[in-house]
């Protein structure tokens, strides 16, 4: 299996991925009617916009798995604000709120696509960087994560990051495994919001 950068036509096996792990870490396809919504949110923003800290793993000419991130996650978010949402806030109507009980999976991200979730100020000023990492089922297990994630921290530390984190699902243990296997802990963030289902995970190198 090679590493390597991620390129410009990478972008639909990104997709593709975020869907396929896109609950709890595995295959949400039967939740969205539109394939692309966790693309659009977790791996096409960072490829596009911040390609130099975007890799995937290929075997036999196939996208396993990738890692995308950022060096500066609140600089990287106004940078999404303009050159990003506002195409997608057309494309997507807002959801109302008045409804909320009754969303389903597309409206739920399209509200996010409005209303993009920011990690905790404490925790973005404490461990500016942070990162997405997926793999497809069948290579999970295997160490290949560790891998990936060794190339992208090498790789955003000869960038001068230090400091890293994590947003895991509350839920999604294996992630949370991964994570703390890596050295990343839970972080007690002095805002925290009771109904987030986010575990926010920070380290510094």
């Amino acid at each position: 299996m090679e590493i390597r950068k991620a390129r410009d036509d990478d972008l639909g096996s990104l997709y593709s991925i975020s869907l396929k792990t896109g609950h709890l870490g595995g295959d949400a396809q039967t939740l969205y009617v539109d394939p692309d919504m966790m693309g659009h949110i977790y791996s096409g923003p960072y490829l596009m916009l911040e390609p130099d800290l975007a890799f995937v793993i290929e075997h036999q000419e196939k996208v396993l798995g990738f890692c995308v991130g950022t060096l500066d996650t609140y600089e990287f978010a106004c940078r999404q604000e303009k050159q990003w949402w506002p195409a997608l806030r057309r494309k997507y109507p807002k959801p109302s709120k008045t409804s909320r009980s009754t969303w389903d999976a597309d409206q739920r991200r399209a509200y996010m696509i409005h209303n993009p979730q920011i990690p905790p100020k404490d925790l973005c000023e404490a461990y500016p960087a942070h990162l997405h990492l997926n793999l497809l089922p069948e290579i999970q297990g295997q160490g290949v994560g560790n891998r990936l994630f060794e190339v992208w921290k090498n790789n955003a530390r000869d960038l001068d990051a230090a400091a890293f984190h994590v947003g895991v699902n509350k839920d999604n243990s294996r992630a949370i495994r991964f994570w703390a296997k890596r050295g990343f802990q839970n972080h007690e963030t002095a805002t925290p919001n009771q109904n987030s289902r986010t575990l926010w995970m920070s380290i510094q190198y």
